[in-house]
């Protein structure tokens, strides 16, 4: 450093007369403090700024001062300070919950003049928030749920705010003008307020509501005798709203040509005595989106015998004596609802509760599902051919509702496409003006199908062209139903091809079907081979010149 320089060379520290080695280029300041088996300790530099080592002598004030460095003390133990936990830490999700009511006056109603609402007091101790709920009742009317947002809760007109040591049992809490009255606690904010030094005490029932009271009374035996149909009426529906039985069948549909079972769940209505049956379909299953097989309404049991015949379709209330009620509903016997029979054999829990405690006689166990046979594919009954369009596009429509076509060949496609085998006929007719008509007779091989063309002819009256196109022709006596189709082995020379009632006489061939019948001598009888081979063979020794066939004959 400079004042090194200085010190050596007797020079004043002043501008002009300072200097620097130009050699150093580390400049920062020594460690001093380290932690040795989890204890901080300090110690005395050997170096100072730049690496510069230090002399043996002890340190000057002026080194101390050049060093910028106090004398440290050891320490050898650990602090004594408690360490810091935040509140959002230590108290999260730690809640107090006190139970009460409050009073609401009802001016305006001579049945009831207030009313005991019970509401649930939550105090969040990490940040001294408050809310209170109020639990919803069913059927109730009142808008219930959320009385008090959560936020710190205003305890007088000086800005305080509650605290929990300001909450105890059997106090009122006044919150916005509305007076609370705190009953009760659950356990853990009992040991909580006890662990504080906070006695609780003793809890107290809420009170009744006297108008829940006043209606939940039993009416006298003179009371349901004068109007049994509302009294019952407005029980069910106070008491058994909402209350459904359910159970799992099975469904047996028979007929002539097909059995089918289908899985189903029937429910019983316990509030209003109706019943509905649905199809308990499985994904991708086919069946109808809409599962409801019988819509919700009252079964009867026993109808009344009419000595008449009925004018209407629905039965009325006065022709049933009886509808079905939940003792008609046994596991692994069958119930017959509409001319339906369903076996039943399993319900749910709170089905099984409900004939435990109403009907301890029956027992409602679950049973195994019968097993039927499903002989819709057994039984199946196709409707015979009418004719129109191909046997195959046709029986598509028997399998599916949407058909699709027809399998293929491919592999034969493939390997015969374009290829044909043409046949020249003469058509066999008792008029004479068709005897001299001439045809172009053409076997499709990739398709297996024939087309007929008529060869022009002048001056004679009938249109050529297209006689037949391309279509399978099944033989004469084969049925409808299992058709036999022709074949390049049926098509002998000179013999008769019957096509849809019109019979061709066939007369000669190309060279090209010789070929291609002698490449595949196993599909096609030596009849039909010789027969192309006697009037293609004449028809290639006439038209061979002289010279090769002198030759072939020597």
């Amino acid at each position: 450093m400079s004042t090194e320089w200085n010190d050596r060379l007797g020079l004043p520290f002043i501008p002009g007369y300072t200097f620097r080695d130009l050699e150093k280029t580390a400049y920062h300041r020594c460690q001093t403090l380290g932690y040795k088996n989890g204890f901080a300790l300090s110690h005395r530099p050997s170096v100072v700024i730049g690496k510069d080592v230090l002399a043996s002598e002890p340190l000057t004030h002026h080194d101390i001062d050049k060093l910028c460095f106090d004398t440290p003390y050891t320490v050898y133990d650990k602090p004594q300070h408690e360490e810091f936990i935040p509140a959002h830490v230590a108290l999260d999700k730690k809640v107090l919950r006190f139970y009460g009511y409050f009073l609401e006056e009802i001016v305006y109603s001579p049945a009831e003049h207030y009313r005991v609402r019970p509401v649930t007091i939550y105090y969040y101790l990490e940040d001294d928030s408050m809310c209170i709920i109020e639990p919803s009742v069913v059927n109730s009317g009142l808008p219930q749920g959320k009385r008090i947002r959560r936020q710190r809760l205003p305890k007088n007109e000086y800005g305080n705010y509650y605290n929990w040591r300001d909450l105890n049992l059997a106090m009122d809490l006044e919150v916005y003008a509305t007076k609370y009255h705190i009953t009760d606690c659950d356990l853990f904010t009992k040991e909580f307020m006890e662990s504080e030094g906070i006695i609780l005490k003793e809890p107290e029932k809420t009170p009744e509501d006297p108008y829940i009271k006043h209606r939940s009374v039993k009416l006298t035996q003179e009371h349901v005798n004068t109007s049994p149909a509302k009294f019952e009426k407005l029980y069910r529906f106070l008491h058994m709203d909402s209350m459904v039985l359910r159970f799992y069948g099975q469904w047996v549909e028979s007929d002539a040509y097909q059995s089918h079972t289908w899985p189903v769940i029937i429910h019983y209505y316990l509030v209003d005595d109706t019943v509905d049956v649905r199809e308990a379909h499985q994904r991708n299953s086919g069946r109808d989106p809409f599962p409801l097989f019988m819509s919700r309404q009252k079964i009867p049991k026993k109808v009344k015998e009419e000595s008449f015949p009925s004018i209407v379709m629905e039965i009325s209330k006065d022709l049933v004596e009886e509808y079905y009620s939940p003792k008609d509903f046994q596991l692994g016997q069958k119930v017959k609802l509409l001319s339906h029979q369903f076996f039943l054999y399993d319900c749910d829990g709170f089905t099984r509760e409900y004939y435990q405690k109403n009907y301890p006689e029956m027992e409602m166990k679950p049973v195994e599902i019968p097993k039927v046979e499903d002989t819709t594919k057994k039984t199946q009954v196709i409707p015979p051919y009418n004719g129109f369009g191909s046997l195959e596009d046709s029986l598509q429509y028997c399998y599916s509702l949407i058909p699709e076509p027809p399998r293929k060949n491919i592999m034969k496609r493939l390997v015969n496409s374009n290829k044909m085998l043409r046949y020249t006929a003469k058509l066999d007719s008792p008029y004479p003006e068709d005897r001299d008509r001439r045809f172009i007779l053409t076997y499709h091989l990739d398709t297996d199908m024939i087309s007929i063309y008529e060869t022009p002819r002048r001056n004679s009256g009938i249109i050529s062209g297209k006689f037949l196109g391309q279509c399978k022709v099944s033989k004469p006596g084969s049925t409808v139903d299992n058709p036999v189709y022709y074949t390049p082995a049926d098509f002998v020379i000179g013999t008769t091809v019957e096509v849809f009632s019109h019979r061709f006489i066939l007369t000669n061939a190309d060279l090209y079907v010789l070929k291609y019948l002698e490449s595949n001598p196993d599909e096609v009888p030596s009849q039909t081979l010789e027969s192309l081979k006697q009037v293609l063979g004449a028809e290639m020794a006439s038209s061979m010149p002289v010279e090769q066939k002198a030759g072939e004959e020597k």
